[in-house]
């Protein structure tokens, strides 16, 4: 039945990922909106109030996100070693500097990329602005003014697993060779410590456990990630021009959006990368319309609009040297277990507190 299915959706692979991926990123939109999930809140909570429980349902999407994907793999829907986050070519020096430098960022932009989609989506033009100068950064770091200085930093902090006899950076592939036990074994020793005990680590808490908002919002969004791999999945032929296995990711995305509506005549079709984009601007404007929550505003003064502006560079920057953000690297890139998404995941929260202390000393 799964390979019928498959057949018909690669048959009109296009169709399937323009509507899915829009319905998926409006789905994703609508929950960050309703629920305030927030990555950079999440950290701004604990600091301020001793608050974990949006940091827990942060931890509870990539927990939920992982063992989605270990479905996936065992029902041979999903074959993770084409996803860009397994590579052997452990990009080690990317994901330190990058996920430090996007940590600062969304404290100096008002928050990570996904949340200022939520905000734009809810008449936040500042947020706006912030995405547009995101996307362009990004680009640039991608092959533009700063794509040799990115190329010269993380090529010396490469490691080539390989040599080392790993076929990926997954976990349970390091820990099976380390150890010498199967492969099988250690995929799901790798998925039961993180998968379970992300999700186990959420529940555990009684305040969480009765906030339907923070339920939502985990177990919701761990979800998105899923449905945005199973349909990537479905559609996904090898021998395809432009051959796509991935899921929600928000940093490169918000640059290829701009470029999709810049271009729009030199393209096939919709992309699944700007298709969820703009399901999670619309997702969050009918979050904020239902709610009666839609107002226009905009940056209050100089420092402001220098502050976030500066914090979109950062994000840009950081993002593609990290390859994703906090949707794109911890819960997405995460939940196929891979090692570079795990520090990019650690130093995003270590570039969060810094940017946090940075912020109390200006202010």
């Amino acid at each position: 039945m799964i390979d019928l299915w498959k057949e018909v959706m690669v048959e009109n692979a296009a169709a399937w990922i323009g509507w899915g991926g829009l319905i998926i990123g409006i789905i994703f939109g609508f929950i960050v909106q309703r629920t305030n999930f927030c990555t950079m809140g999440s950290i701004s909570d604990i600091l301020s109030f001793g608050d974990w429980r949006r940091f827990r349902a942060w931890l509870m999407a990539t927990g939920v996100a992982i063992i989605g994907v270990a479905v996936l793999e065992r029902t041979a829907i999903a074959d993770m070693s084409f996803s860009m986050y397994v590579t052997p070519n452990l990009t080690w020096g990317g994901h330190i500097i990058g996920g430090f430098i996007f940590g600062i960022g969304m404290v100096f932009g008002g928050g990570c990329v996904s949340k200022n989609l939520v905000r734009a989506g809810g008449g936040d033009l500042r947020s706006l602005i912030v995405l547009v100068v995101i996307g362009i950064s990004a680009y640039m770091t991608i092959g533009g003014l700063f794509g040799p200085t990115r190329v010269a930093l993380v090529e010396p902090m490469t490691a080539d697993l390989t040599a080392a006899g790993f076929d990926d950076q997954r976990i349970g592939t390091i820990l099976s060779g380390v150890t010498g036990m199967a492969s099988g074994t250690a995929n799901l020793i790798a998925v039961i410590l993180f998968g379970g005990g992300f999700v186990a680590y959420g529940l555990a808490n009684k305040a969480f456990r009765s906030s339907p908002s923070h339920m939502i919002a985990g177990i919701g969004i761990g979800l998105c990630v899923i449905a945005g791999w199973l349909l990537t999945a479905m559609t996904f032929d090898e021998f395809a021009d432009n051959p796509t296995l991935a899921s929600l990711s928000y940093v490169r995305p918000a640059g290829d959006s701009i470029d999709y509506f810049m271009r729009f005549t030199a393209f096939d079709g919709i992309s699944f990368s700007v298709v969820t984009t703009l399901g999670a601007l619309i997702g969050a404007f009918i979050g904020a319309v239902t709610q009666k929550r839609f107002h226009l505003a905009t940056f209050s003064d100089a420092p402001d609009t220098l502050r976030n502006l500066g914090g979109g560079v950062l994000m840009g920057i950081g993002g593609v040297v990290a390859l994703g953000c906090t949707v794109g690297q911890a819960v997405t890139g995460f939940s196929t277990l891979a090692v570079g998404s795990l520090l990019t995941f650690i130093f995003i929260i270590i570039g969060g507190i810094v940017g946090m202390k940075a912020m109390e000393a200006m202010a």
